[in-house]
């Protein structure tokens, strides 16, 4: 099985579970599944496929180490104190395909994301934020020591 069958299998089949367990809308699993945004291959045109260039605000916050020891799973996350946050996308600037993680934020909670994603070397992790429909940003860099990203 290749690898790209593998994937669509296994994002599938999460999308399907969160459905079920109605943590998620149909609409919203399907969105998330077509984003154009994962096949971007660089930078622009990540920020491009998720709407634009965003504004610096220091209301949003990364969450991500200094240092990273392995960049194959690199825990990394975004805090969003903007009312009205509706999504919080994360980018990893130099990695092969950029944008690495995105979410929805159901109205009424916290927007608080964690995840854990790979790094192919040192870079500048970004997170964006959709809020009031503007983005925002906030940015910050996160060493690697041990590359995730090769085949």
């Amino acid at each position: 099985m290749n690898r790209s069958r593998r994937a669509a299998i296994q994002s599938t089949g999460a999308f399907a579970t969160l459905v079920s367990l109605g943590l998620i809308t149909q609409s919203q699993a399907q969105a998330a599944v077509s984003a154009a945004g994962f096949e971007a291959k660089t930078l622009a045109d990540a920020l491009k496929a998720v709407g634009g260039t965003p504004a610096t605000s220091d209301q949003v916050t990364v969450v991500a180490p200094d240092i990273a020891e392995n960049g194959a799973v690199v825990p990394v996350g975004a805090v969003s104190k903007l009312p009205n946050t509706t999504d919080i996308m994360i980018i990893v600037e130099k990695n092969p395909s950029p944008l690495a993680a995105a979410f929805t934020i159901p109205a009424g909670t916290t927007a608080d994301v964690q995840t854990r994603i790979k790094m192919g070397q040192s870079s500048n992790v970004i997170a964006v934020v959709k809020a009031d429909g503007k983005l925002y940003s906030a940015t910050k860099e996160t060493k690697v020591t041990l590359g995730g990203c090769g085949g």
